[in-house]
């Protein structure tokens, strides 16, 4: 029983580290959260039942269901991106010498826009998926582990991997960091600031639409309104890890899904989401800059 759970834990977890990513490379740079991150997971899981039901129609999982995926998972990827710098440049871009609470408010009017779309033209109902992968795999520790949650971790894994090594090692990741310190003297050193920033939400809103084709498969259904709680998770992870740290939003998010999960498992499952509102707030109260994040210095 604790094996299985860590297992359902781990995978839910890396869900939610996927989409804490998406707001904590947003956070690092502008000082923004982007509270319609949400719903871009959202729109990447309804693109998840759309390609997958239109490969299937023309047979090409019969033939090849990695493939299948992998184009499932590159076309959410590749439409979720240009949605991400579409927010950014209409949302934030105008609004970023604006006060505080004005790119708040446009972040709240961005996911109550792409809420309404998504239930106009998709509908209010639940859309379901049927199983594309067996439900039965290996056995470890008599716990089951299926196809899906391999699919999960180990791709949650290799995406983070990469992730970090790019944001480290690559000459955009360092105008990406350089941009976090400063963005008037990144700009002095010639660095593209606009260019960055957009970037940092085509990256975010990718990774968002890999969780949200992981969900779908995992849960095989998707609505509307899905984004908007596993937003608020997945931003309760990002301050659990320490929102601006990359490497927090990886913890973080592992952290809550196991939490969350063995919580519903041994006390209640009627109060399942209310356990990650509950270390929301027990962090702010404990640690508000969360586990790997640095206390913010006041500037004179």
């Amino acid at each position: 029983m604790f094996i299985q759970q860590l297992i359902n834990g781990l995978a839910l977890g890396a869900v939610y580290a996927l989409i804490a990513l998406g707001y904590t490379m947003v956070y690092g740079i502008l000082q923004l959260i982007n509270f319609a991150h949400g719903e871009v997971y959202m729109l990447g899981a309804y693109l998840g039942i759309i390609v997958l039901g239109a490969l299937t129609y023309l047979g090409l999982p019969a033939y090849s269901l990695t493939l299948s995926l992998l184009i499932t998972v590159l076309v959410s990827m590749a439409f979720c991106a240009v949605y991400g710098a579409a927010i950014e440049r209409i949302a934030y871009r105008p609004l970023r010498n604006a006060t505080k609470l004005a790119p708040l408010i446009s972040a709240v009017g961005m996911s109550i826009i792409l809420q309404n779309i998504v239930m106009l033209t998709q509908g209010k109902e639940y859309k379901n998926l049927p199983p594309m992968l067996p439900s039965e795999g290996f056995t470890l520790f008599n716990a089951n582990v299926s196809p899906v949650q391999v699919f999960i971790l180990s791709g949650s894994i290799l995406i983070m991997i990469a992730l970090h090594l790019f944001v480290q090692k690559t000459r955009l990741g360092k105008a990406m960091r350089a941009t976090s310190q400063d963005r008037v003297m990144a700009g002095l050193v010639g660095i593209n600031i606009n260019q960055v920033i957009s970037i940092t939400f085509m990256i975010g809103s990718a990774l968002a639409a890999v969780a949200g084709v992981m969900v779908t498969l995992y849960y095989g259904v998707v609505h509307f309104f899905m984004g908007y709680l596993a937003g608020i998770k997945a931003f309760t992870a990002a301050v659990l890890g320490g929102i601006g740290s990359i490497p927090g939003a990886m913890l973080g998010g592992f952290m809550l899904g196991l939490i969350e999960n063995f919580c519903a498992s041994y006390i209640s499952s009627v109060y399942k989401d209310a356990f990650a509102f509950l270390v929301l707030i027990i962090t702010l109260i404990l640690r508000p800059a969360g586990l790997l994040g640095q206390r913010a210095v006041d500037k004179v």
